[in-house]
């Protein structure tokens, strides 16, 4: 397999949210991306958390049974952010989405969110992979 890495693949408009954007906020960010998600920053760029759907969706239940919106993205945050860099293999980064973890990563430089990546993006990477191991067979 060729050398693939994030940053070929890598998309590098992300859905980003504040730490104190109410959810409702959020909410309609996320429905008008292509994202299930994305990173929370601060004002400095750098990565504070990351909002998922599934982290919205218990919290807006109870915002939408009690027509209350008083949470903010800090409140249902994920803190502690598995993220990757420009440069890691596609194939490192395929191992670290095993059943269970993120479907979405960070893709941190020098410290600054500079895209994200998804699952769908590491299988267009091997399937591109793929598609070259048949029309050059060794």
């Amino acid at each position: 397999m060729q050398s693939l890495k994030v940053k070929d693949y890598m998309s590098h408009q992300a859905v980003t949210f504040t730490p104190g954007m109410s959810l409702s906020a959020a909410l309609e960010k996320v429905l008008r991306s292509e994202h299930v998600g994305g990173p929370v920053i601060n004002e400095q760029e750098e990565v504070v958390g990351f909002l998922s759907e599934q982290d919205l969706l218990d919290k807006l239940i109870k915002v939408s049974y009690h027509c209350q919106d008083t949470h903010i993205v800090s409140d249902c945050m994920y803190k502690e952010v598995l993220s990757v860099t420009p440069e890691t293999s596609i194939i490192d980064l395929a191992s670290m989405m095993q059943v269970g973890k993120p479907k979405v990563y960070p893709v941190i430089d020098s410290g600054k969110l500079v895209g994200i990546i998804s699952r769908s993006d590491v299988l267009k990477a091997v399937g591109a992979s793929i598609d070259l191991c048949f029309k050059n067979p060794i």
